[in-house]
């Protein structure tokens, strides 16, 4: 297609792709709320919370794919974003249970009341209105992205030694999240939610509308990769990708594109975490930890890195494969299953499960990478 990059992205994968988002975003919410549970077409509240968390980590392979996929920037440090933007959306929910707590205090959360904290800290004023932790969601990562980008990028950090400080990154922070003096609730984080928007957490209809909603920035996340990737813009983070030093030499500023690239793909993994966090129901310093972020990498590697698609394939593959087997008598074995996978899909499909099927092109990476 021709003219401007909004309508190029719609191709003959995005349409179809973004056509069964839809189809999906609709017909299981529908499903699920009209049906009754004796019928054969209904869908389960569980399955529902279920796989609307297996898309909000879809939205995060997809943040990954669009840096390393298209820019080579291996982060093994997105989880961390993911986290913070959990965090931020959970202290909006922890701000609306007020008298409901077990202490009944109208302002301070549990945890706090438990540790004698006098009063609520400054960083948590605001946070009761959804408007300012949405804002929050988008721009504590984005604004943790921008200040780490312009000094790794700037400093040329690359490969190896770019992925092991964005790993870094994620474990400092993991560690101070698990400090009960940092105010997140410590090792228990946060919990025991009740409303969103003034509606129950628990309840069916909400649940769908969260399912529905991770669906939808999905597709949306989707659809502004494809426009990134396929416009001018787009082109010059691959060039990036193959040939930095080349790219460079011809006057681009690399650096610049890294940034900006690398801070919106960290604002994407921050409302990922903040879909995922009402779904779940808890937040805690756990999802921190740097092997959930080379968790994410290895789904972005299965679905095939460069496609975007694959990304969001390998992710739901890979968490559904999970919890299949860490319920039964192989959940020991399912670290070992999971190496295992990502071993066999560099040797046998090094371009991933729809890399491989797809035609070589300019958006794919060079199987030597």
């Amino acid at each position: 297609m021709t003219g401007s990059p909004l309508i190029r992205a719609l191709d003959r994968v995005s349409i179809p792709f973004l056509g069964l988002l839809a189809a999906i975003a609709i017909v299981v919410p529908v499903l699920n709320l009209a049906m009754s549970p004796l019928s054969a077409w209904y869908v389960p509240t569980y399955l529902v919370s279920l796989f609307g968390k297996y898309f909000c980590y879809a939205l995060l392979a997809l943040a990954i794919d669009l840096i390393w996929g298209y820019c080579g920037i291996l982060s093994l440090g997105h989880g961390a974003f993911f986290a913070l933007g959990g965090y931020a959306m959970g202290m909006y929910l922890m701000r609306q249970i007020g008298t409901r707590g077990v202490y009944a205090d109208p302002i301070l959360p549990d945890f706090m009341v438990f540790l004698n904290w006098p009063a609520l800290p400054v960083y948590w004023y605001g946070f009761q209105h959804f408007a300012y932790a949405a804002l929050m969601v988008v721009l504590v990562p984005g604004l943790l992205a921008f200040v780490f980008g312009w000094f790794a990028f700037r400093s040329r950090v690359t490969g190896v030694y770019l992925s092991i400080i964005t790993q870094a990154l994620t474990f400092a922070l993991m560690l101070g999240f698990f400090r009960n003096n940092f105010g997140f609730g410590g090792n228990n984080g946060l919990t025991d939610f009740k409303d969103i928007l003034g509606f129950n957490v628990q309840s069916d209809a909400t649940r769908a509308a969260l399912f529905a909603a991770s669906v939808v920035a999905l597709g949306i996340g989707f659809y502004l990769c494809r426009v990134i990737v396929r416009s001018k813009f787009g082109k010059v983070l691959i060039a990036i990708r193959d040939a930095e030093a080349r790219t460079r030499f011809l006057g681009y500023r690399v650096e610049s594109y890294k940034l900006l690239v690398f801070t919106v793909s960290a604002c994407m993994a921050g409302i990922a975490g903040a879909l995922y966090v009402p779904q779940v129901g808890i937040i805690n310093p756990s999802e921190f930890a740097p092997a959930n972020s080379i968790e994410a990498v290895i789904w972005v590697a299965v679905g095939g890195r460069g496609t975007l698609v694959g990304a969001v394939i390998g992710a739901i593959l890979v968490n559904y494969a999970k919890t299949t087997f860490t319920s039964g008598a192989l959940a020991p074995y399912w670290l070992f299953m999971l190496g295992g996978l990502f071993v066999a899909v560099t040797l046998l499909l090094p371009r991933g499960i729809v890399g491989g099927a797809q035609d070589p092109g300019i958006a794919q990476p060079r199987p030597a990478e």
